[in-house]
């Protein structure tokens, strides 16, 4: 008896592929031993059977058991019956042709196929089924009259990628790995096998499938195997966070000195990491995993005065000995000054700018009745602070100053009075 692969509900190991050329050398008839013929034939004379019937009972037939041919030489009547004959056992998912019950004919070929249980993806959607195939061109082209769009997926443990049925029997195979094609020139292998032949690494985020493709050409592949390289990884991005602009008042600061920045604004930083996907090399998705705050930004400060500056007092009416006096000195004070300012105008603009005090010092820095800055003091020949000065010291040096620049110095209060 020949000794065949059990069939049960779980799939047995599939035989070792037959190519056709080594299937046709496969094919032998088996003969019963010599003392069975020849009893069985005298049984049957015996009975009144003549050896022209006996002939005639006789059939010779092919087993094909998942690719593997045998001829048998039989007596048997039904399908099941030569099956049984030689040790061909079959399970419920397992196809034979013919039927198991149907009349066995001389020179019949009686195929087995036996089932596997196929992991297939269908529009996106995955199920298991039992198919009875060959191999996995054959399941695809059986799955192809149900759903074009069809892929087998071997089951995955970490680094294995395992099908449980030969790839193609009797053609190459095409491999795609990271997008770069070739061909296998044998294909009746099985995945794992064909991986560890050409040198194939994946890991548990690979992608593995099987598919059917439409051939080139005689002897072209129609069945091909992808792996797509997936990549997984944390990416951390950094973005700039504007900072704001905040405005206080100062009930000491006078308006007319317009705004001051106490506080320079500086931008802060928000880090974001995610989950990036590459498949093959092309980004598939991006999935965000946090993003905080990780430097905050710093308010600009503007401070703005809201006090307002007092009118100048008026001068009082010189008298007329006075007045000749007060010309007299006028004449000198324009004399040194080198302008033609009126009467009492320094007056009135220290009152304008500081209130007349010549100790003003107020923090933003400008001092004195003339709101002198540091440097201006300095290149007019002063010394230390305004602040500290004199008021006739701090008179001299803003007379060298408009002799120099005029009026514009004090464009607030000079054109309030009238200067400008």
């Amino acid at each position: 008896m020949n000794d065949w692969p059990e069939s049960s509900a779980t799939p047995p190991t599939a035989p070792v592929p037959v190519s056709a050329e080594r299937a046709a050398t496969a094919l032998r008839r088996r003969r019963w031993p010599l003392v069975t013929m020849v009893v069985a034939l005298s049984l049957l004379v015996a009975g009144g059977v003549s050896a022209a019937v006996v002939e005639q009972l006789r059939k010779d037939v092919t087993l094909d058991v998942d690719g593997e041919l045998v001829s048998v030489t039989t007596f048997a009547a039904t399908v099941d019956e030569v099956l049984t004959e030689e040790g061909v056992q079959v399970g419920v998912n397992d196809e034979i042709t013919p039927a198991a019950g149907d009349e066995l004919r001389d020179g019949a070929v009686v195929e087995v196929r036996y089932g596997h249980e196929l992991t297939v993806e269908a529009d996106g959607e995955e199920q298991d089924v039992w198919i009875a195939a060959l191999d996995a061109a054959d399941a695809l082209e059986q799955l192809a009259a149900r759903d074009e769009q069809i892929r087998l997926l071997p089951s995955r443990s970490a680094d294995r990628a395992i099908l449980p049925i030969r790839l193609d029997a009797e053609q190459p195979v095409a491999l795609v790995v990271g997008g770069e094609e070739s061909v296998v020139a044998n294909g009746a292998t099985t995945l794992e096998e064909l991986f560890e032949a050409e040198s194939v690494v994946i890991d548990d985020d690979d992608r593995v499938h099987v598919d059917r493709i439409e051939s080139a050409g005689p002897g072209e592949p129609t069945v091909r195997v992808v792996v797509q390289v997936v990549d997984v990884e944390e990416v951390t991005r950094t973005k700039k966070i504007d900072y704001d602009t905040v405005t206080k008042k100062d009930a000491d600061r006078y308006r007319d000195k317009g705004p001051l920045v106490s506080q320079e604004g500086k931008k802060g930083e928000r880090t974001i990491v995610r989950l990036v996907t590459r498949v093959d090399g092309e980004v598939e998705s991006r999935e965000k995993l946090s993003s905080k705050v990780t430097t905050e930004p710093v308010d600009k400060i503007v401070v703005t005065g809201t006090k307002e500056r007092p009118e100048p007092e008026p001068e009082p009416e010189p008298s007329s000995s006075s007045s000749s006096s007060s010309s007299s000195s006028s004449g000198g004070s324009s004399s040194s000054s080198g302008g033609s300012a009126p009467s009492g105008v320094w007056a009135q603009l220290a009152q304008c700018e500081s209130g007349g005090n010549p100790s003003t010092n107020t923090g933003n820095g400008y001092y004195g009745m003339y709101q002198f800055s540091l440097p201006t003091w300095q290149a007019v020949g002063g010394s230390g602070l305004p602040s500290d000065a004199s008021a006739a010291e701090q008179t001299k040096r803003a007379k060298i100053l408009q002799q120099r620049s005029g009026w514009g110095q004090w464009p607030h209060c000079a054109s309030k009075l009238g200067l400008l």
